[in-house]
């Protein structure tokens, strides 16, 4: 007997990350191909946990990795055109009952670009500006301060 895995996913602009939610996982395979990624394990019920995925779009199996922790198994699979957002991960526009969208990680990645550049610009302005502030100040009057304490 053997049942998918239910699959979390977000995009990158230079990967998509999926995580295949198996707890005490044994027996992990992942095979990463430029159009497919073909998963299986054990859970700890002794059940083997199998998806087959068609991917939206090419990666590159030899830049991709994956890791295995107590809770899951995450992939970092490597888009092979970077900054193309990806619809959806699969090729088939269905989406199966155990795929899902990551929303606590997915982020508008091309408007977070956008935003590091502008954060970067202002921390160099803020870097000119500590720069360019001039002579120092004098310190003549600090002298009348010890002789105060």
């Amino acid at each position: 007997m053997r049942q998918p895995a239910k699959v979390l996913w977000y995009d990158r602009a230079k990967y998509v990350h999926m995580e295949f939610c198996v707890e005490n996982s044994r027996d992990v395979k992942v095979d990463i191909e430029e159009h497919k990624i073909i998963f299986s394990c054990l859970n700890e019920d002794n059940i083997q946990m199998y998806n087959e995925i068609v991917l939206y779009d090419r990666v590159q199996p030899k830049d991709s990795r994956e890791k295995r922790s107590d809770r899951s198994i995450t992939c970092f699979l490597r888009k092979w055109k970077e900054k193309v957002a990806w619809p959806r991960l699969t090729k088939e526009n269905n989406k199966p009952a155990w795929l899902s969208v990551d929303f606590d990680n997915w982020r508008d990645w091309d408007a977070e670009e956008e935003g590091e550049m502008a954060l970067a610009e202002h921390y160099l302005d803020l870097i000119n500006k500590v720069t360019d502030k001039g002579a120092p100040p004098s310190m003549d009057d600090l002298d009348d301060l010890d002789d105060d304490i």
